[in-house]
């Protein structure tokens, strides 16, 4: 099944404009959901809105309000919030750029692929923008507003297209002054610095996503296929824990974690070294 364009729309650039199709870029459908089940007769818990001394209320009798005190609440009516919500605009200007990496990563909230219209004129107008984007080092900001509601956008360049991620605006994010002022000033030991400097060194490579996979999803996925197809699950054995359990001593864990990480590359090494050294007695 093709993927549903979440918004179509234009993105205008000075005097530049062309027709853009949105595309979500994160597939929620793929997150595993439990639901609760009323065991003995396998039914799914369905859950019905109440309110406290008058029990069960009808969905027209409900409307929205906003908390100002304990139990205390500014009603909020339809015809009121429709008044106040944003028509859909269809455009989104790009009205300021900023390095790729200006960007806190805490503003970041959802991403979008941004593909050109199905148009000789917005093809060539997307490759435009993208390229210049590229070549700037720049991530282009506007604003859009979608089902009421606005948000702030940042697009860059993604491959063959563009990326487009929604913002937080500046209210909505935590301090973090507060939560982080508790934290002890420590001057660390010059030499344990310097072996966890040598320790990220080595373990430095490319982002490559599909390097990680989550144990918890896979360990779910394989109980229910147990469940499903046998209707039993066997015990899987715990997976070897760490010495983290007992404390032991930062410098220590700090060299030993490069000593063993040198192994590693020196294994690899050798590994790498002996295939060459096959393939040219094969070659010979």
């Amino acid at each position: 099944m093709a993927a549903r364009a979440y918004w179509k729309g234009h993105l205008r650039l000075s005097l530049v404009s062309i027709g853009i199709e949105l595309y979500s870029a994160a597939m929620s459908s793929r997150r595993l959901a439990l639901h609760q089940i009323h065991k003995p007769s396998g039914k799914r818990i369905r859950y019905q809105k109440t309110a406290p001394g008058v029990g069960p209320v009808d969905k027209d009798e409900i409307v929205k309000g906003f908390e100002v005190g304990k139990d205390e609440y500014v009603i909020l009516e339809p015809d009121e919030l429709d008044e106040i919500k944003l028509e859909s605009k269809h455009t989104i200007d790009l009205v300021q750029f900023v390095d790729q990496c200006e960007i806190d990563p805490r503003y970041f909230e959802k991403p979008y692929y941004v593909v050109p219209e199905d148009s000789d004129v917005a093809e060539e107008g997307f490759a435009v923008i993208r390229d210049a984007l590229r070549e700037a080092g720049k991530t282009g900001l506007g604003q859009m507003a979608v089902r009421g509601r606005d948000s702030i956008v940042a697009i860059r360049p993604c491959g063959e297209g563009l990326l487009l991620e929604t913002l937080r605006y500046a209210e909505e994010i935590r301090e973090s002054d507060a939560i982080f002022e508790d934290i002890p000033e420590v001057d660390p030991d010059e030499e344990m610095l310097d072996l966890a400097l040598e320790l990220i060194e080595r373990k430095s490579a490319p982002f490559e996503a599909d390097a990680f996979k989550s144990q918890y999803s896979s360990a779910m996925r394989e109980l229910i296929e147990q469940k499903r197809k046998k209707g039993k699950v066997t015990a899987a054995s715990d997976e070897e824990i760490a010495d983290g359990d007992n404390v032991i001593d930062l410098m220590d864990a700090l060299k030993k974690s490069v000593s063993k990480d040198k192994k590693k590359s020196s294994s690899r090494r050798k590994s790498s070294s002996s295939k060459k050294s096959a393939k040219k007695r094969k070659a010979s």
